[in-house]
């Protein structure tokens, strides 16, 4: 698939730099809030978990998008800083990610610096083009999900 230059398009590119910008703004509001213990990547996890705790490392490697090695790095920090427990499910070989008392209490604070932060990232945006640019981020998302399968069916 080779592509001219008019052909080119940057929304990979945009998506790249928001992503880098919109986790440096957010990482200065936690540590605004003193929650300088957490960065975005790791709220990512916890907020996976706010959603469905006590559920196994792949389940939320799935709800994440993230490596199960990349995940388990992650969830070591975070069970280090006391935010996260592991335990061995029914199943021996299956683990078990449970929050801790301490990340519950967080949750208050993440959820309202999270509100602010998305009205920092849709700005002046109507409702209904917020919706529309969620919908094709959706599509997106799909689209690459799909990709990923293949590449993994053609190995």
């Amino acid at each position: 698939m080779n592509l001219d230059k008019q052909e080119q398009r940057e929304g990979g590119f945009l998506l790249a730099k928001i992503h880098q910008l919109t986790n440096r703004i957010f990482n200065k509001m936690l540590k605004d809030y003193g929650l300088e213990e957490l960065n975005s990547s790791q709220g990512r996890i916890l907020f996976a978990l706010w959603q469905q705790d006590n559920i196994p490392i792949r389940e939320l490697s799935a709800k994440t998008q993230l490596s199960k090695s990349s995940l388990t790095t992650m969830l070591d920090r975070l069970e280090n800083k006391g935010f996260l427990m592991r335990a061995t499910g029914n199943d021996r070989r299956e683990i078990i990610v449970k929050l801790s008392d301490k990340s519950k209490k967080l949750k208050e604070d993440y959820e309202k610096i999270s509100g602010e932060m998305t009205e920092v990232f849709y700005g002046n945006l109507t409702e209904g083009e917020r919706d529309n640019f969620e919908d094709y981020l959706r599509r997106i998302l799909d689209n690459l999900i799909i990709a990923r399968d293949i590449q993994k069916d053609s190995k």
